[in-house]
């Protein structure tokens, strides 16, 4: 999975995911991604279950990237504590999506493959994705 090796600080605030993405929206190394289309948290372990799924389905061919890290730390309190004393310790780690990000990307495939491994990968996703392709510049 996923964790960094070292952050700044241990524990950070929730934040909020309003908004479109604005970095992240174009393919830069695939000709095929999966686009998200809301906002959520994905965890390392829901993008760790989606690249293995992708990876089975192509069978070993072709190149995947994964163009998104989880370096959010999500603290959890442990089961029957009282309220109060403070926050509790990082659990596991997510990262920030919002709508319009790459998730990943691929290339050396056919383009049906790429659409089914895609398509199983977006299904280990808590949000809704579709997948996008490469525009083809074709010479007039």
């Amino acid at each position: 999975m996923l964790t960094p090796r070292q952050s700044k600080y241990r524990k950070q605030q929730r934040g909020r995911m309003t908004g479109k993405e604005s970095r992240g929206v174009t393919l830069h190394h695939g000709e095929y991604g999966l686009q998200a289309l809301e906002p959520a948290w994905v965890s390392s372990k829901q993008i760790e279950a989606a690249r293995k799924a992708m990876v089975r389905s192509i069978k070993r061919g072709g190149k995947v990237w994964i163009t998104v890290y989880p370096d959010k730390p999500v603290t959890k309190k442990p089961a029957e504590v009282r309220m109060g004393s403070g926050k509790g310790n990082p659990e596991f780690f997510v990262a920030v999506i919002r709508p319009g990000r790459i998730l990943f990307e691929m290339t050396g495939i056919t383009r049906e493959v790429a659409y089914e491994s895609l398509r199983l990968a977006s299904h280990k996703l808590p949000i809704k994705c579709r997948v996008v392709e490469k525009e083809q510049h074709v010479k007039a």
